[in-house]
């Protein structure tokens, strides 16, 4: 569309070998910073709990740390600052004292050399969450550089994640939106933009589906055979996840005992790579294939893990040739329905729990569930013993749900799904063609 795109690349990733322009962002926040980012965090989550009266909000917090004295400093630190910004104006107070933080750092000042050397007409920030996002974007907007931001995930505004200020808000769609406004009240109308989400878009394209036969002979599956789809969450959603696999695999036996011809794709989720599926894999080897993800690992933190190409295709040709897919509360919901298949959401506490604390019920609880349009989108999985049954009635009739999914999903993005990144470069230019008339106008 006549755009020249460099990827200012703050990850440990080489874009270059993938053929983009990249320039390197090295730095990071001021300490200062990240503690008033933490403190921003929480009482905005106090704040939403109380302006909306809904205690759901706390759930989203993590512990504070205090092992050792120089992490319950900071922690004493970050509960001072909360307790004297409880309010609208305090939040606001926040967001101007992270910028000023930054602005005193060489941070800052290497991104503003960088962006006074390449003249962007734009600066777009494609995730809003991140602490090393708000020297640069400080930068640009110090410079009179229009800047923007993508709220990436569907659940990320309830969580108070927003930790970066820019001039235009992108996002999935009006329900998006009308949260965006509704949680930051200091945004206008004008600055949000409507575009749906890139992330469906490759399920779209026809050139990176297989066949049934070159699928399974790729992978070692059994022709024969019909597949279900297990699509793992992270251990902190989710720390039970082997044990929910293990009762399917019973479930699964009991059917193929009826005369089912039933097997098991485990797809872990990408930024999961420890050993804790071993177990289960190994005793029900004969009946799960594990297909990971194709993803590379360069650091410890989820962020330091990113998807290669080949792994759009292996998530397509995955959820094509299974039947049906079941999680915990994943927005595999979504990629199952623009497939036509059914989901069914694990709704039940194990015998055994990993974390005596933790309880499927918080997940579900959470903010984003709400806009699911009936609650009756999925198939529930209330209890192992109920597996069975529902799993027949999915196989028998998915499109019972699958119907009902797909309306969710037309709630949550924007319609045609395989445009949004054609209305992403519309809109910057829309954005761009403003500010050009606004400069011209002075």
């Amino acid at each position: 569309m006549g755009w020249e795109v460099i990827f200012w690349n703050h990850t440990p990733f080489n874009l270059e070998k993938l053929g983009y322009k990249e320039i390197k962002l090295e730095g990071r926040a001021n300490a200062k910073t990240d503690l008033l980012k933490r403190a921003k965090i929480e009482a905005e989550l106090n704040y939403f709990s109380r302006k909306f009266k809904d205690p759901v909000y706390q759930t989203y917090k993590f512990a504070n740390s205090h092992q050792n004295l120089k992490a319950k400093i900071k922690t004493g630190i970050v509960q001072g600052l909360v307790a004297t910004h409880k309010d609208e104006k305090g939040l606001q107070r926040l967001r101007i004292k992270m910028k000023s933080s930054e602005r005193k750092g060489a941070y800052y000042q290497k991104c503003k050399e960088i962006l006074q050397e390449e003249k962007p007409d734009l600066v777009f920030c494609t995730n809003q969450r991140p602490v090393n996002a708000i020297a640069p974007l400080t930068a640009a907007q110090d410079l009179k550089i229009p800047t923007s931001t993508f709220i990436f995930s569907w659940d990320n505004l309830p969580k108070a994640t927003m930790v970066v200020e820019t001039d235009y808000y992108f996002v999935w769609s009006e329900y998006m939106k009308a949260e965006l406004l509704k949680y930051y009240s200091q945004i206008k109308e004008p600055q949000v933009h409507i575009t749906g989400t890139p992330q469906f878009e490759p399920h779209y394209n026809a050139d990176l589906r297989q066949s049934r036969e070159d699928f399974f002979k790729e992978y070692g599956l059994d022709y024969t055979k019909k597949y279900i789809c297990f699509s793992g969450d992270d251990i902190t959603t989710s720390p039970d996840d082997p044990a929910y696999l293990n009762d399917l695999a019973y479930a699964i036996k009991l059917l193929n005992a009826k005369g089912h011809n039933l097997e098991i794709i485990f797809r872990r989720c990408p930024v999961d790579f420890s050993n804790r599926y071993d177990g289960v894999l190994e005793k029900h080897r004969e009946i799960i294939t594990s297909i990971a993800p194709i993803w590379k690992k360069t650091g410890d933190n989820w962020n330091s893990v990113l998807p290669k190409k080949e792994d759009l295709k292996l998530q397509i040709n995955t959820i094509l040739h299974s039947e049906l897919v079941v999680n915990l509360g994943s927005s595999m919901v979504f990629d199952f329905a623009i497939f036509k298949k059914p989901c069914l959401y694990l709704n039940y506490e194990v015998k055994a729990k990993t974390k005596a604390s933790w309880s499927h019920k918080k997940v579900y609880d959470f903010v984003h569930f709400r806009s699911m349009p009936t609650g009756k989108e999925v198939f529930w999985l209330n209890s192992k013993e109920e597996i069975p049954a529902k799993l027949e009635k999915a196989l028998k009739n998915p499109m019972q749900k699958a119907e009902k999914a797909l309306e969710w999903y037309k709630r949550i993005n924007t319609f045609p799904a395989d445009k949004a990144s054609e209305r992403i470069w519309r809109k910057l230019e829309i954005i761009l063609d403003q500010n050009t008339l606004k400069t011209e106008n002075r």
